[in-house]
C-alpha cells in the first residue's frame, strides 16, 4: 500500500480552519480491499464530484489537484485510487478480483460512503478514459444515486476506438517517414492485441504529440511531484501497478461496447471531448453520444485538447464543470448554491 499522505486544510483569512470545509484522506475498505480516498471541498453543502481515473490502473490525483483544484470551491471533490492503482496498489491483491464488475461494486460502496459522509442524496461522476466506461456502467445501474454524468476521453465501442487509434498512429508514422515507428507498429499489427502492444502504440502517439520531449517530461514531473499528497518514492510503484492492472484487465475491458451495454442513461449526460484526442478518437465518442438516450445531454468540444481536456484546457474545463454540470446538480436537489457568481466561459456548443 502507498503512504496515506497529508492534505492541507482550507483556512480563512486569519488562518483558522474554514467552517463547513472538508480536507481528509483515508484508506476506506471497499469490496473487502483497503483503497485510498481523499475528500476536499470548501463547503460540504456543495455537490459531491467523484473523479474516476483512467487506465485501468492509472491514478490521476496529482493532475486533478494541479489543474482542477479550483473546482474545490464549488464542489466537494472525491479523489479515489481504484483497486490496484496508485496508493491502492497491493502486490497481494488477487488478479481474479480485478474485474469490471468488482470495480462497479467498489464504486457503489464509495458512492454510499460519500452520500452518508456529506449528507447528499446523489453524486456527480466524472469519468476519464477507462473511468468513462466505469462511470457509464455505474450510472446505468444506479441512476437514483447519480445527479449527472460527465465523460472525457469517452469510450463507446472500445474495439472501434482502439482500431481508430492504431490507424492514426500508423498513418502518422508513414507521414513522418519514421521507420522505427513503422517497424514497431507493423510488428504488433492492428488490434485486437494485448496490453504490451497498447503501451507500444501509446508511446508512439505520445512521441508524435511531443509529450516525450525533455521539456514536456519535466513539466509532467513537476506536476506529479508537486502535489502535497504525493511522494517521489511512490512513482515506481504506481507505474508497476498501472502495468499490472492493464495486463490483468485489458482482455476484458478492451472488448466492451457501451453502445450495446448502456444505450440509455436515466441521468443528465455531458461529454467533454478533446478535438485532438488520438487515444480515444473523438469520432468514436461522438458515435456513442449520438446514439445514447438520456433525459438531457450536452457535448462540449475542447479544440486545443488531446486525451486530457482537464489538463490541456483546464480553465475552460473548470468553468464548464461549474456553469453546466453544477447547475444541473443543484437543480436536481444535490448540493446548494454557494456564494459568489459562477465562472463564465462560452458559448457552449451542444
Amino acid at each position: 500500500m502507498g503512504r496515506l499522505g497529508h492534505t492541507p486544510a482550507f483556512r480563512g483569512r486569519g488562518g483558522e480552519p474554514l467552517p463547513g470545509s472538508i480536507a481528509e484522506v483515508r484508506y476506506l475498505r471497499l469490496g473487502g480491499v483497503e483503497q485510498w480516498v481523499m475528500l476536499r471541498g470548501e463547503n460540504t453543502a456543495n455537490p459531491p464530484l467523484i473523479l474516476l481515473h483512467g487506465g485501468p490502473g492509472l491514478g490521476e490525483t496529482a493532475l486533478f489537484r494541479h489543474y482542477n483544484a479550483p473546482l474545490e470551491k464549488r464542489f466537494t471533490l472525491v479523489y479515489w485510487d481504484q483497486r490496484g492503482a496508485g496508493k491502492s496498489a497491493d502486490r497481494e491483491l488477487a488478479p481474479s478480483s480485478m474485474t469490471v464488475e468488482q470495480l462497479i461494486e467498489d464504486l457503489d460502496e464509495l458512492v454510499d460512503f460519500v452520500r452518508d459522509r456529506l449528507a447528499q442524496p446523489r453524486v456527480i461522476l466524472f469519468g476519464h478514459s477507462w473511468g468513462s466506461l466505469l462511470g457509464v456502467l455505474y450510472a446505468a445501474r444506479f441512476p437514483a444515486k447519480v445527479a449527472a454524468y460527465v465523460g472525457s476521453g469517452q469510450l463507446g465501442d472500445w474495439a472501434e476506438s482502439e482500431a481508430a487509434s492504431y490507424a492514426y498512429a500508423l498513418g502518422e508514422a508513414e507521414r513522418r517517414g519514421n521507420r522505427k515507428a513503422l517497424a514497431q507498429l507493423r510488428r504488433i499489427g492492428p488490434p485486437p492485441y494485448g496490453a504490451k502492444a497498447v503501451f507500444t502504440e501509446r508511446t508512439w502517439l505520445a512521441r508524435f504529440a511531443g509529450q516525450m520531449k525533455p521539456r514536456a517530461l519535466w513539466q509532467l514531473a513537476r506536476v506529479l511531484l508537486g502535489a502535497p499528497e504525493s511522494s517521489v518514492l511512490e512513482l515506481p510503484g504506481a507505474w508497476r501497478a498501472f502495468r499490472r492492472a492493464m495486463n490483468v484487465m485489458w482482455p476484458e475491458v478492451s472488448r466492451l461496447n457501451l453502445l450495446a451495454l448502456a444505450p440509455a442513461l436515466d441521468v443528465p449526460v455531458f461529454f467533454f471531448l478533446g478535438r485532438q484526442d488520438h487515444w480515444v478518437p473523438p469520432e468514436t465518442s461522438l458515435r456513442y453520444y449520438e446514439r445514447l438516450r438520456a433525459p438531457s445531454k450536452q457535448l462540449v468540444w475542447f479544440e486545443r485538447s488531446g486525451h486530457e481536456p482537464f489538463v490541456d484546457e483546464a480553465d475552460k474545463f473548470n468553468a464548464a464543470m461549474i456553469d453546466l454540470v453544477r447547475s444541473v446538480a443543484v437543480m436536481s436537489g444535490t448540493g446548494q448554491r454557494a456564494g459568489g457568481p459562477p465562472a463564465t466561459v462560452g458559448p457552449w456548443h451542444s
